[in-house]
C-alpha cells in the first residue's frame, strides 16, 4: 500500500479543482488506486432518473439499474458494498458487464461500492479491482477510504448543483434569446404586413418563415398559384434581410426568349455573336451584394438549368464569349406556379436544381382558401387606388364583399385588385363600392360545386347589350349592361330613382351618378 504517499488534504485539494463532473470522476477513480494499490477503479454515475448507471468519457458505457442479470442493480437496491470473486463474475451472463472485466484485465476479485452525497442521495456506484490478496472488508474500513469516498460524494453533489446552475443559466439564455427572436419575427411581420396583407393564420405564419429566411444565405423556392404574391414574398425577403441595400434584381424567366435568357443572366463579351459590338453586364453580375429573383424559374431550359446549377454551387460564371470566370455574391430567391415536382418526373426539370432552389420551401396559399383576407385586401387596395389617383370611393358595402366572398378568384390577389380598381373606377369619389361595380370573370364567377353554370343565352342580352360572342371591348360593354339594368329599373318604377335605387342596392346619388354618366332618361 501506498497510503504513507498521500495525505487527506493531497487528495482533498486533487478532486475540488476538477472543473466537471468527468475530469472529477476520472481523478477520484486514479487516487483510489493509488492510495490503495489498486488495479483499477471505474466510476459510474446515476442519471436523474435512478434507471442508468453510465461511466463518463471517451468510451461511454452504461447500464440499465432494472436488469438484475448485472450485480450494479444489486447494489444500488441494497444501498451497500459487496464482493465478488472472478468464479462469481464469470458466471454472470451479461455482457456488458463482462466487456467491463476484460477492459479491467479480468481481476481476481472486485468490490461495488455505492456512493452517497448530503443527505444519503445515492450519486452512482465505484468499480474496485483487486488481487486475490486484497481484503475487502478491511479496505473500505480504513478512514482515509471513508474520508475519500466521503468527500468524492459531497465534491460530486456540489460539482452535479454546480452544472444544475449552469444548465439553468443557458436554459435561461435560451429562453430570453427565442423570446427575443419571437419579439423581433412579431415586430418585423407586422411591417411585413404592409406589402404582404392579411389577417389569416395562413398569412401570418408565411410573413413569420419570410422574417425568417430573410435572415439567412439560404436558396428559397417560393411556389403558388399565378396571382397569389410570389413577388411580394421574395420583395419581403430582399427588404428584410441583411442584403437590403443591395440591388434586387428580377429575372422573368417565362418572358425573356430561350435564345436570349442565357445572354440575360450570364452577359456577354464584344464579338461574342452576331450584333455583340460591345460587352453588356449579365443580370448575375448585376446581383453582386443583393438579391436575385428568378420569377416563373419552371420556365427555364434544361440546358441553362444546368449552367445555373453550377453557379449556385460555385457562385463562379463566364459571360458568352469571355475568356475568364466571373463571381458573384448574391442570394437567390426563385418562384414558380409550376407543379415542378410533376415537371421533374416529366423530365422537364432538374432534380438536383430542385433541391438546390429549396433550401427554404415557402407556399403561398390562394386567395380562395384564405377568406378572412378579402375584406382587408380590397380596403388595402382601395388606398392604394386613392393615393395613386388623389382621389376614389370611401371604402366598400358588405353587399360587395359578399358577392366577392362568392366568387373564386382564379386569378387570385392579382384578380382581385383588378376587379377592385375597375370598381374604384366606377364609384363616385366619397360613395362605397357597390356590387354592380364589380366586374368579375363570366367565365369563372357562376361555380357551384366546382361546375361552370351556363352563360345567358344572347336572346336574353338587355337593349343596347351586344350578344357576348359580340364583344370585342370588355369595358363599354359593361357600362352598356349597367346603362341598360338602371334604363330597366326606372321604367319598372316609372322614373322614381329612390325606388330604383334601393331596389338596385345603391344610394339615390350614386343611382343619379351613373345616370349622368351613361345619360339614362327617368322616361
Amino acid at each position: 500500500m501506498q497510503t504513507d504517499l498521500h495525505s487527506d488534504i493531497e487528495l482533498a485539494i486533487a478532486l475540488v479543482r476538477q472543473p466537471d463532473l468527468g475530469a472529477l470522476l476520472a481523478t477520484a477513480a486514479k487516487q483510489f488506486e493509488r492510495a490503495f494499490g489498486l488495479h483499477r477503479c471505474w466510476l459510474f454515475a446515476l442519471d436523474p432518473s435512478g434507471r442508468t448507471l453510465t461511466r463518463l468519457g471517451a468510451a461511454e458505457l452504461s447500464f440499465d439499474c432494472g436488469d438484475f442479470s448485472h450485480p450494479f442493480a444489486h447494489v444500488l437496491q441494497q444501498g451497500q458494498g459487496r464482493a465478488l470473486s472472478r468464479d462469481a463474475c464469470y458466471r454472470l451472463d451479461h455482457p456488458g458487464f463482462q466487456a467491463l472485466l476484460e477492459a479491467s484485465s479480468n481481476p481476481a476479485s472486485i468490490w461495488l461500492q455505492p456512493v452517497f452525497g448530503e443527505g444519503q442521495r445515492l450519486l452512482g456506484v465505484a468499480l474496485l479491482c483487486g488481487d486475490e490478496r486484497t481484503q475487502w472488508q478491511g479496505l473500505v474500513a480504513r478512514p482515509l477510504f471513508r474520508g475519500l469516498l466521503s468527500l468524492l460524494g459531497l465534491q460530486w453533489q456540489q460539482t452535479l448543483a454546480q452544472s444544475d446552475q449552469a444548465w439553468q443559466r443557458r436554459y435561461l439564455k435560451r429562453s430570453l434569446d427565442q423570446l427575443h427572436d419571437s419579439e423581433s419575427v412579431r415586430s418585423r411581420s407586422e411591417l411585413l404586413a404592409r406589402t404582404l396583407v392579411g389577417p389569416s393564420r395562413a398569412m401570418a405564419e408565411l410573413r413569420a418563415q419570410v422574417i425568417r429566411a430573410a435572415g439567412s444565405q439560404l436558396s428559397v423556392l417560393v411556389q403558388g398559384e399565378t396571382g397569389c404574391g410570389k413577388d411580394l414574398v421574395a420583395r419581403g425577403l430582399h427588404d428584410f434581410s441583411e442584403r437590403t441595400e443591395g440591388p434586387f434584381v428580377v429575372v422573368n424567366c417565362a418572358a425573356i426568349p430561350d435564345t436570349l435568357l442565357e445572354s440575360e443572366l450570364f452577359g456577354h463579351a464584344r464579338g461574342a455573336f452576331s450584333g455583340a459590338d460591345r460587352a453588356k453586364q449579365g443580370l448575375l453580375a448585376q446581383a453582386d451584394g443583393g438579391t436575385l429573383f428568378l420569377d416563373e424559374i419552371g420556365d427555364m431550359p434544361l440546358a441553362l438549368q444546368s449552367k445555373l446549377l453550377r453557379v449556385l454551387e460555385t457562385r463562379q460564371f463566364r459571360p458568352l464569349g469571355a475568356q475568364r470566370e466571373e463571381s458573384s455574391d448574391f442570394r437567390l430567391v426563385a418562384a414558380t406556379h409550376q407543379p415542378l415536382q410533376a415537371r421533374i418526373r416529366d423530365g422537364q426539370f432538374r432534380r438536383d436544381l430542385f433541391y438546390r432552389l429549396s433550401q427554404v420551401p415557402l407556399k403561398v396559399i390562394p386567395l380562395r382558401e384564405r377568406g378572412a383576407d378579402l375584406e382587408p385586401l380590397c380596403r388595402h387596395f382601395i388606398r392604394l387606388y386613392q393615393q395613386r389617383e388623389g382621389r376614389g370611393p370611401l371604402g366598400i358595402s358588405s353587399q360587395a364583399l359578399r358577392q366577392l366572398a362568392g366568387y373564386r378568384f382564379p386569378g387570385n390577389v392579382r384578380e382581385l385588385r383588378n376587379v377592385i380598381e375597375y370598381a374604384c373606377l366606377q364609384t363616385p369619389p366619397g360613395d362605397d363600392i357597390q356590387p354592380e361595380a364589380l366586374w368579375l370573370d363570366l367565365l369563372s364567377a357562376p361555380e357551384l360545386d366546382g361546375e361552370p353554370a351556363d352563360l345567358p343565352e344572347a336572346s336574353v342580352t338587355p337593349d343596347g347589350v351586344p350578344p357576348i360572342q359580340d364583344i370585342d371591348n370588355l369595358r363599354e360593354a359593361a357600362q352598356a349592361f349597367e346603362a341598360a339594368v338602371i334604363a330597366d329599373r326606372l321604367r319598372a318604377f316609372g322614373g322614381n330613382r329612390a325606388q330604383a335605387a334601393d331596389s338596385l342596392g345603391l344610394p339615390k346619388r350614386t343611382l343619379a351618378h351613373k345616370c349622368q354618366k351613361y345619360n339614362v332618361s327617368e322616361a
